[in-house]
């Protein structure tokens, strides 16, 4: 099942008191990205975060899930109606998240 695009507004909404949050429409589903870093993403109408020491050290009771078949599990953020968590959460994790992967050239023949 593929997300909506209410409950992206609403994820982009809810994370409004950051800087810098921008999203990627992938195969229905949408690649949250904070400060260039991807941190989660929106599937099946769930947020889902990487499992991090940092966002397991955050979350009280980090709930596992798979935001697909055959994926690695993420985290379930289920405190989506308070922005200063989302916030406190997003600025927790940005230090440990891996720098974006750069791009390789295609080689033309």
């Amino acid at each position: 099942m593929a997300s909506s695009k209410d409950y992206l507004q609403f994820v982009l909404e809810q994370l409004s008191e950051l800087n810098d949050i921008s999203y990627r429409a992938m195969m229905g589903e949408y690649i949250l990205y904070y400060r260039g870093k991807i941190v989660g993403g929106i599937y099946d109408d769930r947020l889902l975060v990487k499992p991090i020491k940092s966002a397991v050290a955050y979350m009280q009771n980090p709930l596992y899930e798979l935001p697909y078949d055959g994926a690695k599990e993420m985290l379930l953020v289920d405190n989506i109606d308070s922005k200063g968590y989302l916030a406190g959460l997003f600025n927790a994790m940005y230090d440990e998240l891996p720098a974006p992967k750069s791009k390789k050239k295609r080689q033309t023949i």
